[in-house]
């Protein structure tokens, strides 16, 4: 992949070789988002799981002390009272029945996270493939299947974010924007590594954290060291 001036310039920065400390990795990759808006930061952490197994699948929420810098809209599915409630929360859009054809026939996906009640899942159900794909699927693991519609709204615009193994065993999560301090993006990282280490499946054998990697949109990878994470 070939890539601009801006971005062979930032990777004179970075050593590729180098396990950096979570703090230099961290101030290396704000100096390197160069773009002119403001750049995600995202963790690439790369576990020793087999997510082929069952038993050793990792998926999870967690939330963000800094939030993730990004405007996060809600749908929530559920009727009577919970669609008052989840109005009065925040959700951006709330509906049941009707919205299944708008999203399946006129391809509506104007959200970034779906949450329901349980006695909505029969619905939601029927919307598996355009949702699951999109990793959009509500999930108990994930506090977005719950009848405290209230807190799940509230925690998903306060900066709470999914984690899950993609087929390759990695996690891809936002940390935050190029514009946090870095004490802001460090608390940010220190959570969610925290979030994940404490989801280690018992299977696991040998060391959890193979590789972790910090990167901004447009900006090289920074190593860190998963030695002095775990």
């Amino acid at each position: 992949m070939k890539h601009g001036k801006k971005y062979a310039e930032a990777a004179k920065a970075v050593d590729r070789a180098t396990l950096y400390d979570t703090a230099e990795a961290i101030s290396l990759v704000k100096k390197t988002a160069s773009a002119k808006f403001d750049e995600t930061i995202e963790a690439h952490i790369r576990t020793g799981c087999d997510g082929r197994h069952a038993d050793q699948q990792i998926r999870g929420a967690v939330v963000l002390p800094h939030g993730t810098g990004k405007k996060v809209r809600v749908l929530v599915f559920a009727k009577d009272a919970k669609l008052e409630e989840a109005q009065a929360a925040g959700a951006d859009y709330v509906g049941g029945q009707e919205l299944v054809p708008k999203i399946q026939n006129e391809g509506w996906l104007d959200f970034d996270v779906v949450v329901a009640t349980p006695d909505m899942m029969g619905v939601v159900g029927r919307l598996g493939r355009i949702l699951g794909p999109k990793g959009l699927m509500p999930n108990p693991k994930a506090g977005t299947v719950t009848m405290d519609v209230t807190k799940a709204v509230q925690d998903i615009k306060a900066g709470k974010i999914e984690y899950r193994l993609d087929k390759t065993n990695i996690i891809h999560v936002p940390i935050g924007k190029a514009s946090f301090t870095e004490e802001q993006l460090n608390d940010n990282f220190e959570t969610l590594i925290g979030a994940i280490i404490k989801a280690r499946p018992a299977a696991v054998k040998g060391q959890f954290l193979k590789s972790v990697v910090v990167a901004s949109t447009m900006g090289p990878g920074v190593k860190i060291n998963p030695v002095k994470l775990a």
